[in-house]
């Protein structure tokens, strides 16, 4: 509970596995935070997988979630001397891996010409977007959900045909080549064509997350994010398994990743960013994206599967 106290998140964040229900859940739920977090294993899989089957143990993990220590509880004294130890020595999350790192992202500039980054920024303006919340888990089945505290940001779903096929253009021949040739990966289909926006004063931003790990959004390989405007602060790409480092794409440029890097977007704090947001998956994923279609329509996500080829019939 000290090392909780004294420590940020960007630095240690405990989690305590719990085997049996608590005898006072609610005071268990007024020392969570941001640090500070409880779990239930109720089955008791997770202590299976980590070994505490007969006694607790505390399990050491790196930003990669990768174990560097498993320290047995039975004697406590001594399992309170080693784990002091290791918190001590913990070095920043930047320095973690001894090196450097840089998250595995690609950045593409000049993907989208500056008039039609103002174009979809005039848009915006004109239109304005609606609350786009977040997918979690219900019952094996996607439900969107609002929660400011994770998530503040507002989307517009861009409908016009021939605007979408004057995105479709530029992604096929000034994205596409670029993943291809770097991530060795053929994309053929799309979705979301939504402009986002990141407000200061409803206090944008997206903690961190995950984009394949909901039902009906497994079929995601890249994401994608093409700045539209600049002269904002804050607002930035972080990839924490990778460190603090923050990432930003120049305005017209894109930065993809893999659906399944861990990442948040920091909170902005002077200025608007608007951003064109999709995701990209290929041939192999489309029969899967089908069948997602309908889960994610009872979402409430406007999803149309059979609309996301980037090479439609009708395109010479």
């Amino acid at each position: 509970m000290k090392q909780a106290a004294s420590s940020s998140e960007d630095h240690l964040i405990i989690y305590v596995v719990l085997a049996t229900p608590p005898s006072d859940a609610g005071q268990l739920l007024a020392l969570s935070g941001p640090v500070l977090k409880f779990i239930a294993d109720y089955d008791g899989a997770i202590g299976a997988y980590y070994g505490a089957h007969d006694a607790p143990r505390t399990v050491a993990l790196d930003p990669m979630l990768r174990a560097i220590a498993n320290i047995s509880c039975e004697r406590p004294d001594e399992h309170y001397q080693i784990l002091s130890r290791l918190l001590l020595d913990l070095p920043s999350v930047d320095d973690s891996a001894g090196v450097p790192l840089v998250a595995p992202v690609l950045m593409v500039p000049r993907v989208f010409d500056f008039p039609l980054c103002d174009h979809l920024v005039a848009i915006y303006d004109k239109i304005g977007g609606t609350d786009s919340g977040f997918l979690v888990d219900q019952g094996g089945k996607p439900a969107t959900v609002a929660d400011h505290s994770r998530k503040s940001r507002k989307d517009l779903l861009l409908v016009a045909p021939e605007l979408r096929q004057c995105i479709r253009e530029r992604i096929v021949k000034r994205l596409l080549p670029a993943i291809e040739r770097y991530f060795q990966f053929k994309a053929t289909h799309m979705d979301r064509y939504i402009i986002a926006c990141y407000e200061t004063q409803s206090g944008g931003h997206f903690c961190r997350h995950r984009d394949n790990m909901n039902a009906g959004v497994e079929h995601r390989r890249f994401a994608v994010s093409i700045n539209l405007n600049g002269g904002y602060e804050g607002c930035d790409l972080i990839f924490p398994e990778f460190g603090r480092r923050t990432y930003r794409a120049p305005t017209g440029g894109a930065l993809v990743f893999s659906c399944g890097a861990l990442h948040e977007v920091t909170p902005i704090t002077k200025g608007t960013r608007y951003a064109f947001l999709p995701f990209l998956y290929g041939e192999a994923d489309a029969k899967q994206s089908m069948q997602n279609d309908a889960l994610l329509r009872e979402a409430g996500v406007d999803y149309r599967a059979d609309q996301h080829s980037l090479y439609p019939q009708s395109t010479p």
